[in-house]
Formats: C-alpha cells, structure tokens, sequence
C-alpha cells in the first residue's frame, strides 16, 4: 500500500514533536527519579541515626545508675553488706529511670539482693539471698510506692546463685562495666538488656557486682511511632541476628525448643519485606556492616528503599535498619510525568492537525498531477490534454512519463496477442499466494475450466490429493532465479485426473521484487501410462524368470540328492544287519545306525515332496499325528536355537491327527521355527521365547508360531514374493508356506493383534481323533 505524500508530512511533523517532548519529559522524570531516590536514603539515613541516638540516651542512665551505685557501695558511701540500704537505694533509682526493669548487687559469697518492677501483690519485689551460718536463705518481699511492706515470704526452693550468671562472670573477667547480649527476661517475658559494673574493695579485689535489668520494649514503641513513608518500618538488629526492637513488638520473640522464648532472627521475621532486604547482611551467621549501607531491592512487585547503618559500639554491637517503598518519594514525579505525556499527546494532536493542513495544500497540485497520469494510463484522457497548473518538476516528470507509457502500452499489446494464440497452455500466476492472473484458452481448454473460474483459484487447487503445492518454492523471495520443472497430477473439472508437465518462472522488477509468474504447462498422461505398462512388463518378466530359475534349480537338486540319500539308507540297513547278528550286537551303535536310515528315507521324503511341489505334483495325503511331527519339527530347529539362546515351546495334545502331506507341512513349520529365531537373534531383548501351538477348531486344526521378537516392521507385504527384510534372504520362504498350506486345503495368514513380538497361524484339516493335550519346552 502506498502512502501518500500529505500524510507523510503531517504525521513527520507530529512525530518529530512527539519525540521531543517524550525526550524531555522522560529526562526529567529520570532525573528528578534520580534526586528523589538519593533524597529517600538520606532521609532513611537520618532515621537510622535518629533511632541510633534514641537507642544510646535510652540505655545512658542504666550505664550512670550502675557506675553510681558501684562507686558508692566501693567508697562506703552505702554499705554494701548492708542488704537494706542497697534495697532503699535501687527502689529509688527504680522510682526516678521509669526505664529500668530492676537493680540488683551480687557478691563473691553468693548474697544477693534485687530490686524489680512487679505486677501483684504490690508494685516492687525485692529479693534477698544470704548465706550464713543458719545456711542459705530467699526471702522474696513487695512493696508498696511508699517503701511499705505489702507482703512477703521465704522460698526454700530457690537455686538462684548470682556468681554463676553471665553478667558476674563477665564483669567477673573483664574488670570493667559490661553490657550483656540481649534476651527475653524470665520474670517479665519482656526482651531486654542488663548493664553490670563491678565493685572493688580496698584491696582491688572484687568483692561484688552491681548491675541494672532495662527492659527495651520501649525502643520498640519508639520505633512503630516512627513516620517512614506510608509503610516502612526502622528495626534493629543484634550482631548475632537477633531482631531486638521493631515497630510491632509481637514479631522479635518466640519460643526455643525448652519452651523458653529467644528473640527472633532476621531470618525467621514475621515482616517479609525486612527480611527479604536484611536477611543477605548475614555471612557466616554474623552481622557485618563495618559501613553505612544502601540499596533498592524488590518484593512483590514493589520496588524498596533500605539503609543498614554500622554498629552502634562495641559494647553495643547493634545496627540499625531501615526500609520504605519508593513509591512514597517518587509517587508524585510519576503522577506528573503521566500528566506531562497526555499534554504531550494534545500538543502532538493540534500540530498534527496543523501540519495535515498545510500538507494538504502543498500536495495538492502533486495530487491532481497524479489523477491525471492514471486517467492518461488507462486510456481515458488523451496526452496531448493541456497539464493542471502544478510544479515546473511535474511538467518535466510528465513528458518523460508519457513516453514511458507510449512505449509500455505497445510491448503490452505484442505480448497480449502472443499469449494468447500460443499453442501451448499458459498462465499468468500471483508469487504470493498463487492466485491466478491471467490463463490463454489453451490452458482453459486443458483444465476444464473457463478463464473466468480460474480467476477466482489458486495452481493449489489443482493438483490432486497425492500432488503436492508446486508454487511453495516460487514465494522465497530471497532466491532470485529460481524456476520450477516438475511432473504433477492435476484434477480437471470433469474429475479426470491427469499428469501435467509444469514449467514456472518468476517475473521481476529492476529492484529485485517479484511481480508475476508465467507457467507453461503440457498434457503428459499418455506418455505416463505407457511408462506404467513398461514397467509392470518388466517386473512380470524378471518375477518369471526368478520362478523358472528356481523350478530348474530345485528339480534338479532333488534328482542329484536322491541317488546320495538312497546309498545311505541301505548301507545303514545293512550295518544295521551286520551289528545285529552274532556277538557283535551292540544297543548304542544300532540305535545310531537306526536314527541315521530314519533320518536319511525323511531326507528323501523332503526332496520328493520339494521336487513335486515345484513340479506343481499334489503330493499324497495321508492322516497322522500332529505332535509327533512337532516334536521332529523342533530337533531340527534345536542346535540354531542354542547358538541364538533362544527357548522353542511345543505346546500340542497328543493324538491330534492332521489330514495333509506330512513333509510338507513340516517344511512349513520348520520355516516359521527359524524365522522366528532368526528375529530373536538379532534382538537384545533378555527374554528370547518361541511357541509352537495346535488346537482343535471345528473340522480344522489352528497351528500356531508366536516369538517375543521386535515384530513385523510396518508397511512390509509378509507374502509377496521376492519381498525380505533379511539381507541374505529370497523372499520366497512366506510365499512358499503359503502356497504348500493352500495346496493342503489350508490358509496362513499373519496375526498382528496379538501385542508385541509376531505370530503366524494356518489351518489345516483335521481328523475325527483327538486325544489329551501335552506340552514340551526345550532351551
């Protein structure tokens, strides 16, 4: 399709200030992106530090209440072994740091006296242990906000030893105030934190360690009150991956595998985002941020924000994280660049507009040139006709134009009278689809069809079902030269199928691109049956001479092994005689020489039966025992099937008596026994098996050859003559059992519905006799 010049002007006008307004919106929605995204880690940035300061002016007085009250009990400010006073004295701290949890003094001869918030019966409990001379003793007391007792009691039951703990024996090593690792305390169940500081006596050595429980929970609350965003969320975590603090307090604690609850790690949070951002911090199961730390990650489709700030210190080793969705700082950027791209749009619509105007007038004279080069060209406006007003390079275009079309219309009409009177069938085909053209009444005449039919079909449809498209090849456009040179069938309107000699080119423009096809098609179906009369005679010939060069062959065998098979069976008679007469009989040599005439007057009754039945002589007939020539059947198959490990069943009844040329049946089932080791033996199948079988059916006998082989290959005609799929092999050995089983008023056929491997049976008629059924199975 061709477009026009007015719509290329106006829509290259509209696109070139499309594209710059899209450059400059784009650009400054990915720059202010830019500046948003670095301002949303800053300000992430500032939280971290923010709740970082929270966290240290949280934990500051524990660390001045501990040291205070260390120094006053090492300068004999407040007596140490005074357990009442360090009791007035930690229930006023508790009075004045609303943040502690309990204060608590320990000494190196396992006194302790600890001082906590409580729930019942009164507000504070404090609890003494003294060991002295009346042993150990745990009195637990509560009071009220005025230091009144409320109650108390003893607990015999308790173990508690404060020397064992990890912030005495921790204070204990170091000499110096220590922080502890954060954990759930028993009494409250609440995460927390303890703060210790040891106690020297006069002579430096420890006599004691002060310490102070806080609980953090409130850093927590501090945390969810936080304004990140619309939905992002500070937390802090301990070196170790404990999550200590979070905006919701339920997430940091669980319970451990003693029923005791732990805090929570990063990597088992119930907050999917934090742990998706947080949880690749851990290497090795520890925290390493030895920097500020800043990235965009996403979850659920969402893109994020994350800041992760270094430790705290030493003594507190935790770090502070942030996250919040980008969309919080670059929501209203976005907003503003769809509403940039639809103003965009509207200004590209008015200069579309604007431009499609001015098109219209500067193309106009081109246009009403070009209605009248078409009129000129079809012949329905003279040439000679004064021009419309237009350019002065159309006046000059339009001389050249129409001698162009002078020239044109005259080699159209040579070639128009030349298509048409030729003698042979031609037309004019479409490359793209095949569609016809144009048809000379020759190829109408061929076909059957009018010109006016073929109009509206394409070469497809005519060629029959066995012919195939012959126009595929003419549609690549990539090959240049290509042409078609092939014998196709047709189908003509009336039905009749035809062969057609098929010549096709393609005709080309100077760039390259096609423009039609011209085919030249001739009527070859006589030649083609003659060809087919040819070759059937050739085949008959060659199928007769095979058949008379093995007639020849076999009658001729038959007279030559006759003589050699009748000089052995008298010269065994008369060893026979010999070895039985006299002291010279001997059971094994007589059983030997009686098997060797047996076996030589059966040789001679095989070659008999081969040479009448080449001769087309009906061989005798006669009633015997269908077992027994199975049981022969197989000895002389047995030595193959060794060689091929393959396994021969005879599964027939005794007595079943058959009516038919006894030799000949057996060249039959001897045939079908080796064929089927023979299929066996060029298989790896691990079970290699033929069975031979005979049942009574009405007034005939079913025999049957089954093996486990491969099978008959598909599309292979099992008795036609002279067809094998043996390299060595004839063709005829099928074809030959057929004809004997025939001869016999019998019929043999291939049973291909039985599963895998093969099966052949054949018929045969039967006697009146019958008797019990036995089976037999050699390897």
């Amino acid at each position: 399709m061709k477009t026009s010049l007015g719509a290329i002007l106006a829509i290259g006008l509209a696109g070139l200030q499309l594209v710059a307004v899209l450059i400059v919106v784009f650009t400054s929605y990915i720059s202010s992106e830019l500046t948003l995204i670095h301002h949303a880690r800053n300000l992430l940035s500032d939280v971290g530090n923010n709740t970082m300061e929270h966290s240290k002016g949280f934990l500051q007085p524990a660390h001045g209440a501990a040291v205070l009250a260390a120094k006053l009990a090492q300068n004999k400010v407040v007596a140490s072994e005074d357990q009442g006073l360090l009791e007035q004295l930690f229930f006023q701290q508790l009075q004045l740091s609303p943040q502690f949890s309990g204060i608590f003094y320990g000494d190196r001869a396992g006194r302790f006296v600890y001082v906590m918030r409580s729930d019942s019966p009164g507000p504070y409990r404090t609890k003494y242990i003294t060991n002295g001379a009346e042993g150990r003793n745990t009195r637990l007391v509560w009071r009220d906000e005025a230091f009144r007792i409320v109650s108390e009691r003893r607990d015999p039951e308790d173990t508690y030893d404060p020397r064992t703990r990890p912030w005495y024996t921790k204070a204990l090593a170091e000499r110096s105030t220590i922080w502890t690792d954060p954990y759930i305390f028993f009494s409250s169940q609440r995460p927390g934190i303890t703060l210790a500081a040891p106690v020297f006596d006069a002579g430096g050595d420890i006599a004691g360690v002060m310490g102070v429980d806080i609980e953090i929970i409130d850093i927590s609350r501090f945390l969810s009150r936080l304004s990140i965003g619309s939905t992002g969320k500070a937390l802090i975590i301990h070196r170790n991956g404990d999550v200590i603090a979070h905006p919701d307090h339920s997430f940091i604690s669980t319970p451990d595998a003693n029923g005791a609850l732990r805090f929570v790690k990063i990597w088992e949070l119930a907050d999917p985002i934090a742990r998706s951002a947080f949880s690749g911090l851990f290497d090795r199961g520890a925290l390493d941020t030895p920097r500020e730390l800043s990235s965009q990650f996403t979850y659920d489709g969402s893109s994020y924000v994350s800041v992760v700030k270094p430790v705290i210190s030493n003594d507190l080793p935790w770090t502070i994280a942030v996250y919040a969705p980008e969309d919080d700082f670059t929501a209203i950027i976005r907003g503003n660049r769809y509403r940039n791209l639809w103003i965009a749009v509207a200004v590209t619509a008015v200069t579309a507009f604007i431009g499609l105007l001015m098109a219209n007038f500067i193309y106009r004279p081109v246009r009403a040139f070009a209605v009248r080069s078409a009129l000129v060209s079809q012949g329905e406006l003279d040439p000679s006709a004064p021009l419309p007003k237009t350019y002065k390079e159309l006046e000059r275009a339009n001389a050249a134009l129409m001698q162009q079309i002078a020239a044109r219309k005259q080699t159209e009409s040579e070639y128009g009278q030349t298509f048409e009177r030729a003698s042979r069938a031609i037309a004019q085909i479409e490359p793209a689809d095949g569609r016809f053209i144009r048809a000379n009444p020759k190829f109408c005449e061929l076909t059957g069809y009018a010109r006016d039919d073929l109009l509206q079909m394409r070469i497809a449809d005519l060629a029959s079902q066995v012919s195939p498209d012959p126009f595929a090849a003419l549609k690549d456009e990539r090959r240049q030269d290509v042409q078609l040179d092939e014998e196709l069938q047709w189908e003509t309107k009336d039905g009749r199928n035809i062969w057609v000699k098929f010549n096709a080119f393609v005709v080309r423009d100077e760039d390259g691109r096609s423009l039609y096809a011209v085919a030249t098609v001739d009527d070859i179906t006589e030649a083609k049956e003659k060809e087919k009369q040819i070759e059937k005679l050739n085949r008959d010939l060659s199928d007769l001479s095979k058949g008379h060069a093995m007639g020849r062959m076999a009658t001729g065998l038959a007279h030559e092994l006759n003589q050699p098979l009748a000089a052995i069976a008298q010269n065994a008679d008369a060893a026979l005689v010999a070895a039985t007469r006299g002291d010279l009989q001997d059971d094994d040599l007589r059983i030997i020489l009686t098997e060797i005439e047996q076996q030589a007057l059966r040789a001679g009754d095989i070659i008999r039966a081969l040479r009448s039945f080449v001769t087309e002589d009906n061989a005798s007939r006669t009633s015997f025992d269908l077992a027994e020539l199975a049981e022969q059947a197989e000895r002389l198959v047995l030595a193959e099937a060794k060689e091929a490990a393959v396994k021969v069943g005879v599964v027939v009844a005794d007595g079943l008596l058959v009516e038919a040329n006894r030799t000949q049946v057996a060249q039959v089932i001897v045939n079908l026994l080796r064929n089927a080791i023979e299929a066996l033996a060029q298989t790896e199948f691990t079970e290699r098996r033929v069975t031979l079988s005979a049942v009574h059916t009405g007034d005939m006998v079913l025999v049957s050859v089954a093996d486990t082989g491969p099978g008959i290959a598909p599309g292979l005609n099992l008795f036609t003559e002279f067809e094998t799929t043996k390299p060595e092999g004839m063709g005829l050995g099928l074809s030959i059992c057929r004809s004997i089983v025939e001869a016999n008023d019998g019929s043999l056929w291939f049973d291909g519905g039985r599963g895998p491997g093969a099966c052949f049976r054949f018929t045969l008629p039967a006697d009146t006799r019958l008797t019990d059924r036995r089976g037999s199975e050699v390897a």
